[in-house]
């Protein structure tokens, strides 16, 4: 028979702060593509379909949006849904603790 070996319990102290909030990240991720590519909120928000208000509340992280807006979104800063949601998975990999994914 083989030897029993004891893994540590792993440290479950939540870290100091808020947890970061998915919608945050996303809008983050959002806001920087469009301002790098030099875009104003009016023509990435015509461009996808939605209200620049609303475009404006999901870029601060105020608003949930569906997967099919975020698609729209995303799809007229030229990227896929996928390569936003890589983007916004790294980036959250970067903060220590644990990420609340719905508010």
């Amino acid at each position: 028979m083989g030897e029993l070996i004891a893994f540590p319990a792993p440290d479950r102290t939540p870290p100091p702060g808020p947890e970061p909030l998915w919608r945050e990240a996303v809008g983050r991720e959002l806001r920087e593509e469009r301002r790098t590519a030099g875009r104003t909120l009016a023509d990435v928000a015509g461009a996808a379909g939605v209200s620049t208000q609303y475009l404006s509340e999901i870029e601060r992280g105020r608003k949930e949006p569906s997967s099919e807006v975020l698609g729209a979104v995303a799809g007229a800063l030229g990227l896929r849904l996928v390569d936003l949601t890589s983007r916004v998975t790294r980036s959250i990999g970067q903060i220590s603790g644990p990420v609340c994914l719905a508010a």
